[in-house]
This record gives C-alpha cells, structure tokens and sequence, in this order.
C-alpha cells in the first residue's frame, strides 16, 4: 500500500487535477486531510478517510454530473496534517487554514472527526478583517459547551465557533439537516434566534425553497464557509459514520443542495466523519469522493472567485 507523502507526488489522484509541485499561488484549489478523531463521543474510525478517500480518486475522470470538463481545475494537496498532540495538529490546520485564505484559494479539507473543523474556523477567523457566515449540514447541531469534558470535541463544533470575532450572532450559523438534539442544545437553540432547516423540513419544503431561505438569510455576507458531516445523509447512503441518524437526507437532496448554496460567496468547504472502516461497503467514502468533485465543479463553474480575482489559472 502506497503512503500518502507517495499518493500526494502523483498527479493521478483527484482525478488527475493534483499538481504536487505547484506553489499555492499557482493553484485554484488546495486540499488537505485532517487525520484526526479524538475528539468523538462514540465510535471511531473518521482519522482513516483521508488516505482512503485519495485511494479511489484514480478512478474518476474530472468531469462532473453535467457532463461538464474540470480537467484544467488546479488542485494543490498538501497531504495530512499530523502531530503528537491535538494540540500540535490543531495549531497546523490553522495556519494552513489562514495561508489559503490569504492567497484566496478555495479551501478543502477532509476529516477526521467535526472536531477538526474547529480550528479550520480558527484560521479563517484570524485570516478576515471581516464578518463570514458558516452553513453547516449535518444530522446534529454540534452545538454542546462540552463533551465529557472535552470543549474541542465534535460535538462543540458551532459553539466555539460562536465565540470568534468575525461571527456576529447566533444566526451567522444556517444548520441544514439535523434531526438530534442534546438537552443542552435543545436548550440553547429555544433561548437563541437560529436558523434552521432540518431534513424533515428539507424533504417538505423541496430544495428550491430551502436555497431561497438560505440565501434570504446568508446574503449578509461576503465570505461562507461550509462544513458537510456526512452523516446528514441517510444511513442508507452513508452507513459508514460514527454516529448514524436515521430519516435524513438522500444523496440527491445533498447534491442539489449544494450546487445552489455555491451560488454564495463560498471560501471553502471541508467533509468529516467518515469512517471507512465501519462499513464493508466504503458506501460513505464514495459519497464524500462525489460531494468534493462535485463542488469543485461548482466552484469552476463561477470562474470568478469572490476575492475579485479571475480564478482560472492560466
């Protein structure tokens, strides 16, 4: 089996978009992975889709489901980020997080756990001189002070990120899908002005009145970030996640879903919480490997990214 330091040197993974030895500058979108699922609360296994999921990216060609070509798509994978501590990973994630930023590059990472997505939100928070809007698909509102314990855990996501300074207030926030709720969230979310759309919502109000309200609500800003737990899909379309809910959404919502929410000033997008191994199948997997292929197309598709600069390199 191939390491990943030798997976991210060829330029066949990622449908043959990776150029490994392009400077960021060069690319148009720079991915990484995020090995890292310390931070559950149930069972384990999201820290090994990363180089799982760059294992069956040889198999595509870079088109999308419109048929349309995004072989000239530059993608610059930086590999995964490692540490000895979560602390160490963490400050890593960060920093790479606010270099793409800067540069103005779509940002895509895979987990691990919604943990990891904590310090992605760091990143961008240190890296913007401005408010941003994050849209966050999920079965669960992660919106916990606390998990046994543990403040960084995955389930505390959208509460720490409720303490950055570029999140004005609790509505900066859009939950998409969630269908679980903790006593303490329960809580939080009758005390606060949130928005949400679960999938039970979502499947009633069709996807066309969904991105209506969402966009009624994120027009406000300029920059979006979206973070996508997988297990906002149904089991039946992503068995392989740590913390299953049934009646949620169906790949054709979550697809349809997001070729309208790319239609806002997106910076960035990650995918966590698949768990390769808990399913023999690797159903999730391939789930994650169309969601990210599919929103680069997006992205390709809008030419112009919302730093003002023409995107495509040349």
């Amino acid at each position: 089996m191939k390491t990943v330091k030798e997976l991210i040197q060829e330029k066949e993974i990622w449908a043959g978009l990776n150029h490994p030895n392009i400077a960021l500058q060069e690319a148009d979108v720079a991915v990484c992975g995020i090995p890292f699922d310390g931070g559950v609360s149930f069972r384990s296994g999201a820290k090994e889709a990363p180089k799982a999921l760059r294992e069956i990216t040889y198999t595509i060609d870079p088109t999308t489901e419109r048929f349309e070509s995004i072989e000239e798509l530059k993608v610059l994978d930086f590999g995964d980020i490692e540490g000895e501590s979560r602390e160490e990973i963490f400050k890593k994630v960060k920093q790479i997080t606010y270099d793409c930023v800067k540069a103005g590059k779509l940002i895509t990472f895979i987990g691990g756990d919604h943990s990891t997505t904590i310090p992605i939100l760091w990143g961008i928070d240190q890296a913007l001189e401005e408010s941003f809007g994050i849209i966050h698909i999920d079965a669960h509102f992660d919106l916990c002070n606390e998990m046994g314990g543990d403040h960084l855990s995955h389930g505390s996501t959208e509460r720490r990120a409720l303490e950055l300074k570029n999140i004005p207030d609790t509505e900066s926030i859009y939950f998409l899908g969630i269908r679980s709720a903790e006593a303490e969230e329960a809580k939080f979310i009758r005390e606060n002005k949130m928005n949400i759309l679960g999938a039970r919502e979502i499947r009633q109000l069709g996807i066309e009145r969904v991105l209506e309200k969402v966009k009624g609500k994120m027009a406000r800003f300029k920059k979006i970030y979206i973070t996508i737990d997988i297990d906002a899909l149904d089991p039946a379309y992503a068995p392989g996640t740590g913390t299953p809910q049934f009646g949620g959404l169906d790949g054709r919502e979550l697809l349809d879903l997001l070729y309208g929410l790319f239609e806002l000033p997106v910076i960035g997008f990650d995918v966590v919480e698949v768990a390769p191994n808990l399913e023999e199948s690797k159903i999730a997997l391939f789930a994650a490997r169309k969601i990210i292929t599919e929103c680069w197309g997006h992205h390709w598709r809008k030419g112009m990214n919302i730093y003002g600069k023409y995107e495509k390199s040349s």
